[in-house]
């Protein structure tokens, strides 16, 4: 068999490997969970039900008005005419039914190879191997390979939204892409030594309900929120490992998180809030952005954390204009605490 060939079921042979690691974070991600995101279903709800008021009360209307006194009379020129419509009608009909089945062939294909590309993706992140275009084009039919701006950019996107890695251009003489971190997390958001997914997403995600809970979220929500995810404190999950651990002792020795007792509090309870790396190296307003991907809207969804996040950005550009002289510049700096090193694990992991 040519090198090639045998490149290629190497390369399909990955990509089974990596689908069952997707297929389950999938299912893992709620749509629209969030109780401070606005749900437009209602809204779409009261328009349907607006519509078909409107449409029954016109047939009603119609259907009362006097019936004609014009007299009409049935020819055989008239039983012919309505016999080709009918005949045209059908022809028409099934056309109809072809094109929308051929249509619907064709997003289902795109579809499929768009879920295959972001296995491999996966697996090439997993494994730290380099994403080459080459690979990527020998896992998409030629067919399609005019569409192959469209079905990554598409596959990228479903990751963003999951993992919170950016897929980047590294090389473009060779045409190499890496899935990069959006937070500096150590192993490029593998957190632990090794190989394994990105945990990257977690974090962002803990983040995004510390913030639409005004900025302290209590340890009962942010797990009331992961459990809706199937991340459970105490029951190893395949990609973050144990949970309680990565959130409240790595993320929050990594200084990303600020772990602590709320006053007072018998029996103990405690709370998350942001932690100094955290706002160093993120904004209120990407946070809210991978929220939005994450239930599938825009962050003006989320009204009074967008407003919130309008004014961090002002507070952080403020921030960064130098100072005229003789003027003093005031802002909410917050110090880099420093190279965030990896966690040691307590037991060999890879995930």
């Amino acid at each position: 068999m040519p090198r090639r060939q045998n490149h290629k079921l190497c390369i399909r042979e990955k990509c089974h490997q990596a689908r069952y690691e997707l297929q389950s974070h999938r299912g893992v991600q709620p749509a629209a969970v969030m109780e401070e995101l606005p749900s437009t279903s209602s809204h779409l709800e009261d328009n349907s039900q607006s519509s078909s008021a409107t449409v029954s009360n016109s047939t009603f209307q119609g259907s009362s008005e006097a019936p004609s006194t014009t007299s009409t009379f049935s020819t055989t020129s008239d039983t012919t005419s309505d016999e080709e419509d009918t005949s045209q009608d059908e022809e028409d009909s099934r056309s109809s039914d072809v094109s929308s089945s051929t249509e619907n062939t064709y997003s289902d294909t795109l579809n499929s190879m768009t879920s295959l590309l972001e296995e491999f993706l996966l697996h090439k992140y997993k494994m730290k191997q380099p994403i080459m275009k080459e690979d990527m084009l020998m896992i998409i039919h030629p067919k399609y390979h005019n569409r192959f701006a469209e079905i990554l950019k598409t596959a990228s996107e479903h990751i963003e939204a999951v993992f919170a890695v950016d897929l980047k251009e590294v090389d473009s003489t060779i045409h190499s892409y890496d899935l990069v971190s959006k937070l500096n997390l150590p192993n490029n958001g593998r957190v632990w030594d090794g190989r394994g997914l990105p945990k990257t997403g977690l974090l962002m995600t803990v983040l995004g309900v510390i913030f639409v809970k005004g900025n302290c979220a209590a340890e009962e929500d942010i797990w009331k929120f992961l459990n809706m995810m199937r991340v459970y404190a105490g029951r190893k999950h395949f990609i973050y490992g144990e949970p309680r651990k990565l959130i409240t002792k790595d993320f929050v020795t990594m200084k990303y998180l600020e772990y602590r007792q709320v006053a007072n509090s018998d029996p103990p309870c405690y709370e998350f809030l942001w932690g100094p790396r955290a706002h160093v190296e993120t904004s209120k307003m990407k946070v809210l952005e991978f929220l939005a991907k994450v239930n599938d809207t825009v962050p003006g969804a989320f009204s009074s954390q967008y407003e919130e996040a309008l004014r961090d950005e002002e507070e952080r550009a403020r921030a960064t204009v130098p100072a005229r002289p003789g003027t003093t510049l005031t802002s909410r700096h917050v110090p880099w605490p420093g190279p965030a090193a990896s966690p040691t694990p307590t037991e060999d992991q890879d995930f």
